[in-house]
């Protein structure tokens, strides 16, 4: 039996069962970083992600600066999801014979770029060659670090509470889209910002720590858009034990998503409910506290949020509600490693 008989999830499922844990683990396997008490005034934060090219990123759709800023984004972004601030990183880059210096100094100028922007030091790492194999790929780990009592986890929501959203989510998915299919007229307005999203995600840093500061009793469960809404939802009900109703007509869909989907005869829903690599958060706020989360907000200058609906009955799934009152089950159709058609996932 191959991996790719499984699914990603149920791969780490299978892989991670069974491993012994301890007392300093406050949050282990199954959330966007493991977190520890090591003794010191705040909590310890961990996460690594890796970038590997032709799957996350080609050189043809995007620069070496912009590779390597989306390879620590991404990072910053789980450090995000879990209301932290990030400190150190450690970089390994895993090299092909054929691979230009120009390339890897500029990946490393990106990086050098992304760190600085979030106050990040970049401390060590690797480098190895990768042998007969022509694929370069990027492995980060990163440290981050929360107040006790702060720490903002996938598995708190509850029926009743209110489901928000960050900025625009899709619009990651149409970028690349547009960059898959070059040869289309798309509107260049559009498209050049589309792309921009793709290229190189905004990690929501001052919206985490904004929604940690708030505390997990108003703020009941945290996540970033990586895989796309729908399976970055289902990772909130999972861990929480609850189902989840989206409200369709609430979704918020921006004017470039609208007008490259119109161009190309396209629903912008399924790249906004399925497309990933948004890299907004998902969040779920207590009853009675939306309003006072969105002036936070409004007040910090900080990204749009939008209510997109409610946290439900677990039996009841995930499901979509039209405008109609009419609803259906909501499936899951976002990335997986394993068992999305086409593996490539390129930048």
């Amino acid at each position: 039996m191959s991996a790719g008989t499984w699914s990603e999830f149920e791969l780490i499922a299978r892989l991670t069962a069974g491993l012994p844990s301890r007392e300093e683990v406050v949050v282990g396997i199954g959330d966007d970083c493991a977190v520890l008490d090591t003794g010191g005034p705040r909590l310890l934060l961990l996460t690594c992600d890796s970038q590997v090219e032709g799957v996350h990123f080609t050189l043809h759709t995007s620069s070496p600066q912009e590779i390597g800023r989306k390879a620590l984004a991404i990072n910053l972004s789980d450090i995000a999801a879990m209301g932290g601030e990030p400190r150190y990183a450690l970089v390994s880059l895993h090299i092909p014979r054929r691979c230009p210096l120009e390339v890897l100094e500029g990946i490393y100028s990106g990086l050098r770029q992304e760190a600085a922007a979030a106050q990040t030091l970049i401390i060590g790492g690797n480098v190895s060659g990768t042998g007969a194999a022509e694929t370069l790929a990027i492995d980060i780990t990163l440290l981050g670090e929360s107040e006790r009592g702060r720490v903002l986890t996938r598995a708190g929501a509850r029926v009743g509470d209110t489901i928000f959203v960050t900025g625009y989510p899709g619009d990651s998915a149409a970028g690349l889209h547009s960059l898959l299919y070059p040869d289309h007229p798309y509107p260049p307005t559009a498209c050049e910002r589309l792309r921009a999203v793709h290229r190189v995600p905004r990690p929501r840093l001052a919206e985490g720590r904004l929604l940690s500061q708030l505390g997990p009793q108003i703020v009941t469960a945290l996540i970033d858009v990586s895989d796309g809404l729908s399976g970055d939802l289902g990772h909130i009900c999972e861990r929480s034990g609850v189902g989840a109703s989206i409200e369709v007509a609430r979704l918020p869909l921006s004017t470039e998503l609208q007008a490259l989907a119109a161009t190309l005869g396209r629903d912008p829903l399924a790249w906004a409910l399925h497309g990933g690599e948004d890299y907004e958060l998902l969040f779920t706020v207590a009853p009675g506290y939306e309003e006072r989360v969105q002036a936070r907000f409004a007040a910090a200058g900080a990204a749009p949020i939008t209510p997109i609906g409610q946290i439900t009955e677990a039996a009841r799934g995930l499901r979509l509600r039209w405008p109609d009152g009419r609803e259906e089950p909501l499936s899951v159709q976002s990335w997986d490693h394993f068992t999305t058609p086409g593996q490539a996932r390129p930048t």
